[in-house]
């Protein structure tokens, strides 16, 4: 018995069960896209919204409206703070098409002041997002609506339009790339700081622009060609060279372009973002462009699933502050800081084609 006694009290035993529970370790929670939104939203690089409100006999964009894919209720859910809104023009009369667009945004913007205001620079674009409105950006117009004329192109600048497309001119097309004249085109819009999207255009072309513009240049919705072989994708070397210049890739949310699945948009963000690198990728809806969209992303609602799919593929807070909202802005503000230094050297260019 008292050998029992004995084994029941011994202090080995004793001290064992005085010994407190081992810890385990309390997983961080995920981070929460929104969060990451509401501290950089999303500045989307190409919306074709005002060529879809010209075909609808009335619209609703605050309380909602089923027949577009960003409406301001699905903007606001999805983060959005800056907007290019980009024109159409018709084939038969393309400046009369842009103009009219540029009419309608006008409209629209002054219909909805709580949710929208026009920005026609980088600060303006900051100001908007300061006083919770979302900065409405014109552009890209395709170089057609210019009909070959720089003083078209400076009146269009004054109306707001800040970028173009390059790609359908006859100055942009030919073999070599761009003509003497297209050059000066690239010119011009550095002098006024519209941007330089290249999106569509040849690889002569892009070479040539990328060589003759002093402000960044960019894709307004392009993938990377190595995962798809849509003709507006860019072929690695092309992505490597404008991440040397400071460009930026905005990857669109399109089936055709980037893939069916909200993965396939993760995939060319992350092929975007090692080529180029993280200062040259970022975003483009192409909502309310008639383009079919990945599931997970069918209206402008859908960024918080893409933020949070890149999340937990191990993107860093700063990488996708400059992939939201950050490369945007930059490219906007040199393009500001590189026409008012051209504007120093020469006046405006009366060349013709």
């Amino acid at each position: 018995m008292a050998d029992l006694q004995g084994e029941v009290t011994a202090p080995a035993e004793a001290g064992e069960l005085d010994q407190p529970a081992p810890t385990v370790p309390v997983p961080a929670p995920a981070p929460d896209p929104r969060t990451h939104l509401a501290r950089h939203p999303v500045a989307d690089g190409y919306c074709g919204l005002p060529e879809t409100l010209r075909t609808l006999p009335w619209h609703d964009l605050e309380l909602g409206e089923t027949s577009v894919e960003s409406d301001l209720p699905r903007l606001r859910a999805g983060g959005t703070g800056a907007l290019l809104w980009a024109l159409d023009a018709a084939e038969d009369s393309p400046l009369t098409a842009a103009l009219e667009q540029i009419d309608l945004i006008n409209n629209v913007v002054a219909r909805y002041p709580e949710g929208l205001r026009l920005a026609r620079s980088a600060s303006e674009t900051a100001d908007a997002r300061a006083h919770g409105r979302i900065a409405v950006v014109i552009g890209p117009a395709p170089a057609t609506a210019t009909g070959d004329s720089l003083g078209t192109l400076r009146a269009l600048h004054t109306l707001g339009l800040r970028a173009l497309t390059l790609s359908g001119a006859s100055w942009a097309e030919c073999e070599r790339g761009l003509t003497r004249f297209g050059e000066e085109v690239v010119r011009e819009m550095n002098r006024l700081g519209m941007l330089v999207d290249l999106t569509g255009a040849t690889r002569a072309t892009v070479a040539g622009a990328l060589a003759v513009s002093k402000a960044p240049a960019l894709f307004t919705r392009s993938g990377a060609r190595a995962l798809n072989q849509h003709p507006d994708n860019v072929p690695d070397d092309l992505l490597a060279d404008l991440g040397e210049r400071k460009g930026l890739c905005l990857v669109p949310c399109s089936a055709a372009r980037t893939g069916p699945e909200l993965r396939d948009v993760a995939d060319h963000l992350d092929h975007v973002r090692d080529v180029a690198g993280p200062g040259s990728v970022g975003l483009s809806g192409m909502y309310d462009t008639g383009d079919a969209h990945p599931e997970g992303l069918a209206d402008a609602a859908g960024y918080p699933a893409l933020i949070a799919e890149l999340q937990s593929r191990g993107w860093p807070e700063d990488h996708l502050a400059l992939l939201t909202w950050g490369n945007v802005q930059r490219v906007l503000r040199e393009a500001e800081f590189t026409a008012r230094a051209a504007r120093q050297r020469r006046g405006p260019s009366t060349a013709r084609p």
